[in-house]
C-alpha cells in the first residue's frame, strides 16, 4: 500500500499491558468509527507495512487500546511505540455537504464572498489551536481558519470551497 493511498489516522503513544497491547492516540471526530477495525498500517522505515488485530475497543475519549495478531509481549509492543498508524482512504465514509477531509481539499480553489477567487489550498495547518487553510494565492501565503462560521459551501463537483472571510482578513496577507 502507498502513502498517497492512505490517510493518517493516528500514533501508538505507549505500552498498555505485558500481553502486548498498545494504546494509539487516533485523529477524528467519531472515535467510535474504529473500535472494530481488523487492521492497520504502521510506518516503519518510510514504508507502510499491514499489522493484523486480534482486539481494539475505545480507551478514553480518543485513545485506542490494541492487541495486535504478532505482538504478544511489552518487547514486542515497545518496538511500535510512536509509530504513526495508516487506514486506506477508500476506507473513509463520504462525507456531504461542507463537512471534509483535510486530504481531499488540496488543490481546491477558494472562493471568497468579497474578493473572489483568492487560490488554491495547498495544505492544511491543523498543529495550531484552530485548524488553517494554507492557500496560495499567486505565490502569497494566506491562511484561513477553517470554521463553519466562514465555510458557505462546498463544491467537489468543481473542487471550489466558497467562504465569507471577515472584513480585512484577506487583506493581512496581501497589503
Amino acid at each position: 500500500m502507498k502513502k498517497k493511498d492512505c490517510y493518517k489516522l493516528g500514533k501508538i503513544i505507549k505500552k498498555f499491558s505485558f500481553k502486548g497491547e498498545v494504546i494509539a492516540k487516533i485523529d477524528t471526530d467519531q472515535p467510535n468509527t474504529y473500535e472494530k477495525i481488523e487492521f492497520l498500517f504502521l510506518e516503519i522505515d518510510n514504508k507502510l507495512v499491514p499489522y493484523f488485530i486480534d482486539n481494539s475497543k475505545l480507551h478514553k475519549s480518543n485513545l485506542l487500546r490494541i492487541k495486535f495478531e504478532d505482538i504478544d509481549s511489552e518487547t514486542k509492543a515497545q518496538k511500535i511505540i510512536n509509530k504513526n498508524i495508516f487506514l486506506p482512504t477508500d476506507t473513509l465514509p463520504k462525507l456531504i455537504g461542507n463537512k471534509f477531509y483535510y486530504h481531499e481539499i488540496i488543490g481546491f480553489g477558494v472562493i471568497d464572498y468579497n474578493h473572489g477567487k483568492i487560490g488554491n489550498i495547498v495544505g492544511v495547518n491543523d498543529q495550531t489551536a484552530q485548524s488553517l487553510f494554507v492557500i496560495d494565492s499567486r505565490g502569497i501565503e494566506i491562511l484561513i481558519p477553517i470554521t463553519d462560521e466562514f465555510i458557505t459551501n462546498v463544491d467537489r463537483a468543481k473542487k471550489e470551497i466558497h467562504i465569507k472571510s471577515p472584513e480585512g482578513l484577506i487583506n493581512l496577507f496581501t497589503n
